[in-house]
């Protein structure tokens, strides 16, 4: 059984993950060290300059990438896209539109409109009276 204290910090990596940063842009004292719940919910209500330069310039990690692009991480995988980008580097690959991108985001799109057309079935299905 994990001690009380374990249960209240979390590794960088995770607080870097939960705060939607690329982790080996933080500075060196937040990777080297744990997290407490309380510090965390701290960097996240009143996030130190540090924090608000990352998440406005970047380097981003690859899910916050994925999102910036509106394709999913296998397809930035896919166009070629294996590290972490700044907000420079996503705008100039939005402005470029590479033929991966828009391949990759009409794949998102089918995938979320099919998403959306289960979504609705089930809760269809789940509205009828059953016999």
């Amino acid at each position: 059984m994990k001690s009380q204290q374990t249960a209240q910090t979390m590794k960088p990596a995770t607080a870097a993950k939960k705060l939607g940063v690329y982790l080996p842009a933080t500075p060196a004292e937040f990777q080297e060290g744990v997290v407490s719940r309380a510090e965390f919910n701290e960097l996240q209500a009143s996030p130190p300059e540090w924090l608000r330069e990352l998440r406005r310039n970047g380097p981003h990690p690859r899910p916050v990438v994925a999102a910036k692009l509106g394709v999913s991480i296998a397809g930035l995988t896919r166009g070629g896209v294996t590290e972490a980008l700044t907000t420079e580097q996503i705008e100039a690959l939005k402005q470029e539109s590479p033929e991966w991108l828009e391949k990759e985001r009409a794949t998102q799109a089918e995938v979320r409109k099919e998403t959306a057309r289960i979504k609705q079935k089930n809760a269809e299905s789940e509205e009828r009276p059953r016999t």
